[in-house]
């Protein structure tokens, strides 16, 4: 089994998603007392989110890839960026180590193709909607992403970063980002991306029937396969 390095903190709540997930997906697999081989890298979120607002990407790059050096240090033999939004500095972070960085738009295009999903409802932050960084790379693979209406990008983001960063659900927000998620099937997408992590927190397959591919999963799941394999 490799050993998984994860780059987290962005925030906790969803890097502790990717911790159950990743081990609860080794026991699955192997079963008995296995686990996952894991080391963690957690940032200070508030610190990579003034930055971000200030659009300081070299500082950000930075304080990323020196975290993904210390995670190369301490034996990882591959890299998670546990978070859509910084995948902007991906090419950076993927550049300061020596060991695989897996993009997390590539393995959502595999998962697309293997769902048969070529055009797939992106919900995410406003910052992820409003740049076309993982859009422009979900398209390299021939997967065309619909967007949608601003007013409702506006209210996934109050909903992420005000509710669900804090572990605070609630029974209003999952009825209207499902709404937001049936007028996206309606305007012709054959699957959904939560490309913000915080939202699999709100949002299952069972709510919906159009298929859902939440960030966490898909991210785990291509760990998973990579680290077992």
């Amino acid at each position: 089994m490799q050993t998984i390095g994860l780059i987290g903190g962005m925030s906790w709540e969803s890097s502790a998603a990717y911790y159950e997930g990743l081990n609860k997906g080794v026991q699955e697999r192997l079963g008995g007392l296995h686990s996952a081989k894991t080391v963690l890298a957690s940032v200070d979120f508030a610190e990579l989110t003034a930055l971000q607002e200030q659009e300081r990407w070299d500082e950000v790059a930075a304080i990323l890839a020196e975290a993904a050096q210390g995670l190369e240090k301490a034996g990882a033999d591959f890299l998670l960026l546990c978070s859509t939004t910084f995948h902007i500095v991906y090419d950076e972070v993927a550049a300061a180590v020596s060991i695989p960085v897996l993009h997390l738009a590539d393995v959502v295009a595999e998962r697309c193709k293997a769902s048969g999903v070529t055009k797939v409802g992106f919900l995410g932050t406003a910052f992820t909607a409003e740049n076309d960084f993982f859009a422009q790379r979900l398209s390299t693979h021939g997967i065309d992403v619909n967007l949608p209406d601003p007013l409702h990008v506006e209210t996934i983001d109050s909903i992420v970063y005000e509710e669900l960063i804090f572990r605070t659900v609630h029974a209003e927000s999952r009825r209207r980002v499902i709404g937001i998620i049936d007028e996206l099937w309606d305007a012709g997408a054959d699957g959904v991306f939560l490309g913000a992590s915080e939202l699999s927190l709100l949002v299952r397959q069972e709510d919906v029937e159009v298929p859902v591919l939440d960030v966490i999963t898909v991210h785990v799941q291509a760990a998973l396969d990579r680290a077992l394999a």
